[in-house]
């Protein structure tokens, strides 16, 4: 695929960044794309390889070399056609998923792999701005009825397939826009929103129904379900971890999401009610991942006297490590574009105590340096460092430590089974809990995950809710099926 020397001609280039002092100005995507001409050389630099291990790092099954040699020869909507044959959004994938491709491409084993995401991007926009997306509309509907709950990725991806396939499709959301954790979790300067109402534009003029402000089992009885044929629930992960530390109720320790939540709405206009802000405050983010990252760019932005992460594991290896042979994923450093808009990094450190005032503010952080012991057959033990103990200024402690799994509300009521981590129980491979007309994927299904995980299971449960309505499906499953039209 692609050019039979590329990778030897060209290296790999990515996009560059609007410089920081800059881009912490506002709220906007900061990355300046590439040429016509250096996406196509990216493209170009895909191997003949064999066998595609991208094909297996992405679990969406994407067909990678296929869209990186229509873009070598210049057939972008030929690109476009093969990118949507597998994923429905690419350009949220494009833009938010980590590439677990990237780190399975063979080129990666010698050089830098294909910039394979930032090619999906490209494509994407490219036909977008070109008008190659177009609503498609099923040429006959079947009459069966179907509620998702939840407008995340999951929910977007079973809802348009489900449709295509000719179901009435309904979609519930608790927010007041749709989008789910990509709406509200995710800053403005990662993705903008309009990227999310444009992709919604055309779901809603396929035939697909939004209600917005509507929590099932709260002020939606979960008895109405029952109107419908079949119900799919991809309500996500949200019950957030926190901290068994003294001091935790103190003011100013907060959850991260409910801060990025808060500055979303802020940058659309709406009015919030005693924000969390950084301004002028010592800010400490406990937690290393994706969503930590997304609270130090956030506290740069606010204007943050300091911004300090802190992370509990070791500091990973810069290069790949032996424990994570290629094609796996790697367990290596991750330094993100608002790591290097200015933060302390901190590794193997843990909170002792938050530290507040007489009424109840925080004012510091007792933390102490640790160790992991690792006995064979034995889970790691968490060891303290003694004469490590130490004091730090902070007014703003951000809670970024991931989620523990989804509600009980709708499972509680349902009466559906959990499995041993909380999440909603399904059979393996069709996603049916244990009320047959009921079906969950994503992370309600799964745990805390990636959008192209969410993207992938939101597909394939529509392939099983269909298949369990109508007796068989025509609907794709992981990386098979025809292409779609544009």
């Amino acid at each position: 695929m692609g050019k039979v020397t590329g990778f030897k001609e060209f290296e790999r280039i990515d996009e560059s960044y609007i410089p920081v002092e800059e881009r912490v100005k506002d709220y906007k995507e900061f990355t300046v794309s590439l040429s016509e001409k250096e996406i196509t050389e990216q493209g170009s630099r895909c191997m003949d390889c064999g066998i595609p291990f991208c094909h297996s790092g992405c679990p969406l099954g994407n067909l990678i070399p296929d869209f990186n040699h229509m873009v070598h020869q210049g057939e972008w909507k030929k690109a476009s056609w093969i990118l949507h044959s597998t994923n429905n959004f690419p350009e949220f994938t494009g833009r938010l998923c980590p590439a677990p491709c990237e780190q399975a491409c063979v080129l990666g084993i010698i050089e830098d792999p294909i910039s394979i995401e930032n090619i999906e991007k490209n494509i994407v926009e490219r036909a977008f701005k070109e008008g190659w997306i177009k609503p498609q509309l099923p040429k006959v509907r079947t009459g069966k009825t179907i509620a998702v709950v939840g407008s995340g990725p999951a929910g977007l991806a079973a809802a348009q397939q489900l449709n295509r396939a000719g179901h009435l499709v309904t979609v519930f959301e608790r927010d007041d826009a749709i989008g789910g954790l990509l709406r509200y979790g995710i800053p403005n300067f990662k993705m903008e929103k309009e990227i999310i109402d444009r992709r919604v534009t055309i779901l809603e003029a396929e035939g697909i129904v939004f209600k917005t402000n509507v929590n099932v089992g709260v002020n939606y009885d979960v008895e109405k379900l029952k109107e419908f044929d079949a119900v799919v629930l991809c309500g996500g992960a949200t019950e957030r971890r926190s901290l068994p530390t003294p001091g935790i109720d103190a003011d100013g320790v907060v959850q991260a999401m409910d801060f990025l939540t808060q500055q979303t709405k802020v940058v659309f206009g709406q009015e919030v009610k005693d924000q969390v802000l950084a301004t002028d405050k010592h800010v400490i983010v406990i937690g290393g991942g994706d969503t930590g990252s997304d609270c130090i760019g956030t506290s740069n932005r606010h204007g943050a006297k300091s911004v300090v992460n802190f992370e509990i594991m070791p500091k990973p290896p810069g290069h790949r490590s032996p424990t994570t042979p290629w094609p796996y994923w790697p367990l290596q450093l991750k330094t993100s574009s608002s790591h290097k808009e200015g933060v302390e990094r901190n590794w193997l450190i843990n909170t002792k105590e938050f530290v507040k005032d007489e009424n109840g503010k925080l004012i510091a952080l007792k933390t102490v340096n640790v160790e992991w012991e690792m006995i064979p057959g034995e889970r790691p033990k968490l060891i303290e460092v003694e004469g490590t103990e130490k004091t730090w200024p902070c007014d703003l402690a951000l809670l970024a430590l991931g989620f523990t799994g989804p509600e009980n509300t709708i499972a509680d009521q349902l009466g559906l089974d959990r499995d041993v981590r909380s999440n909603y129980k399904a059979t393996k491979g069709a996603y049916q809990t244990n009320i047959p007309n009921v079906f969950t994927a994503g992370d309600m299904r799964r745990g805390q995950s990636l959008i192209v995980w969410a993207i992938s299971e939101g597909r394939q449960a529509a392939h099983h809710v269909d298949k369990y309505l109508m007796g068989h499906s025509d609907l794709p499953l992981k990386g098979d099926g025809d292409l779609p039209s544009l």
